[in-house]
């Protein structure tokens, strides 16, 4: 089944930038036999972002395809969910079940981080803005985090792992890397109820995404679509 990538900007009427996942590199796309077709520095350039400039990154998790862009982010504070930093160094990443969608030079990088007073630590859920904040689902890591946004016109909740094809959450079909099933599955009910009856929940890889929603301009046809 295809699987798309995606790195997402948040961004309110004062212009304070939010990204959410940072992607991976070259260096896991040929290792794990994946096509990078852009970072997510250079994604985010296409709409005007510096990365230089970016101040604050949400990692919903560690996993390869999500934290694999930390560097290109040298002046941001990372938010994560204390059960996963725990997660990613702790024993379970003995067992290669586990750790087999992590690379640990990107947790090494996130640990870097922490000693460089650039990681903001959460307990659960958290409002870091006014109509953004975090909610913690576990199930595919142990600390995963979705990002429910009000963007004025509504509700979207960007899912993340927590249900990676519309397909999973809607057939009740899990996606195979999985920490906890039973927080997995009550994971989606959270993000039903996050998003509310006239909300908009983004999963974490569907190409469908690209078809129900509009491009961002002409231009990125292909490459970013908007979701508010």
């Amino acid at each position: 089944m295809p699987m798309d990538y995606f790195v997402w900007l948040i961004k309110d009427d004062t212009g304070q930038e939010w990204i959410v996942d940072t992607g991976f590199e070259q260096d896991d796309a040929q290792s794990r036999e994946r096509t990078l077709l852009r970072t997510a520095a250079e994604g985010l350039g296409l709409l005007g972002v510096n990365p230089d400039k970016v101040t604050d990154v949400i990692m919903t998790h560690f996993h390869y395809d999500h934290a694999g862009g930390v560097r290109q982010f040298p002046n941001a504070t990372f938010h994560a969910q204390d059960q996963e930093i725990s997660f990613a160094t702790g024993r379970d990443m003995t067992r290669k079940a586990y750790s087999h969608a992590f690379n640990v030079r990107h947790v090494q990088e996130l640990v870097g981080r922490v000693f460089d007073q650039r990681v903001a630590f959460h307990n659960g859920d958290v409002e870091l803005a006014p109509g953004l904040s975090l909610h913690l689902i576990g199930g595919h890591t142990r600390g995963l985090q979705v990002v429910r946004v009000d963007t004025g016109h509504g509700v979207v909740v960007l899912a993340s792992d927590a249900s990676h094809y519309w397909a999973n959450m809607d057939e009740g079909r899990p996606f195979p890397i999985i920490d906890d099933l039973s927080k997995m599955v009550e994971g989606w009910e959270t993000l039903r109820r996050l998003a509310g009856p006239e909300g908009v929940i983004i999963p974490g890889h569907d190409p469908l995404v690209f078809e129900r929603f509009p491009a961002s301009s002409q231009d990125l046809k292909g490459i970013a679509v908007r979701v508010d």
